[in-house]
């Protein structure tokens, strides 16, 4: 069971970077300004979650030190960030 919830926290991170690496592209290929910030802020999300899913294996799926809980707890908040940014810059261009 804890194996099944790793391998699929693994699978989520992976495609929530493919996801970003996809936006970031499409960001810097993009010369309106709007799109561009509509990417930006799709980027931003994915970064989000993919921080707020990498923190959530670091504090609860391996052993316990502190230099882990530290990196669990940056990963946390720069996900969080990252996220509401995201949706605050979303829901900016997309109007």
């Amino acid at each position: 069971m804890l194996q099944t919830v790793q391998y699929t926290l693994g699978a989520l991170i992976v495609i929530t970077l493919l996801i970003s690496v996809y936006y970031s592209y499409r960001y810097r290929r993009e010369s309106d300004p709007k799109r561009r910030g509509l990417y930006a802020s799709r980027m931003n999300i994915a970064m989000g979650v993919m921080l707020i899913f990498i923190a959530v294996t670091q504090l609860f799926f391996f052993t316990d030190s502190i230099v882990r809980r530290i990196f669990g707890t940056v990963c946390a908040l720069l996900g969080l960030w990252n996220l509401f940014a995201g949706i605050r810059n979303h829901g900016y261009f997309s109007r």
